[in-house]
């Protein structure tokens, strides 16, 4: 079982460190306890937020309404609930 990654009900709950303004997106490894991930966009008018959002999505193959950020909006450190099975975020992210 991995550090960031929490079954939380029928989902899961996914914790993130981000790192924006990186030169592409893509997963980075582990960091603290939780899962980086670097991003292109910057951290201003939730724009990073919204990449992290987008980045999740397509990795995962789920729309974006199966996720939901619901703590760190402001932080590097995020928490995201994802409405899909632990296993399928482990092959996916890994």
């Amino acid at each position: 079982m991995k550090s960031w990654l929490k079954k939380d009900g029928e989902g899961s709950l996914l914790r993130l460190y981000i790192q924006p303004g990186a030169s592409k997106d893509e997963v980075s490894g582990e960091f603290a306890d939780r899962l980086k991930i670097k991003v292109k966009a910057a951290p201003r008018d939730g724009e990073a937020n919204e990449a992290v959002l987008h980045f999740l999505a397509k990795k995962l193959g789920i729309s974006k309404s199966k996720i939901s950020l619901i703590r760190g909006e402001a932080s590097r450190q995020k928490d995201f609930y994802v409405d899909a099975p632990y296993e399928s975020i482990i092959t996916c992210l890994i």
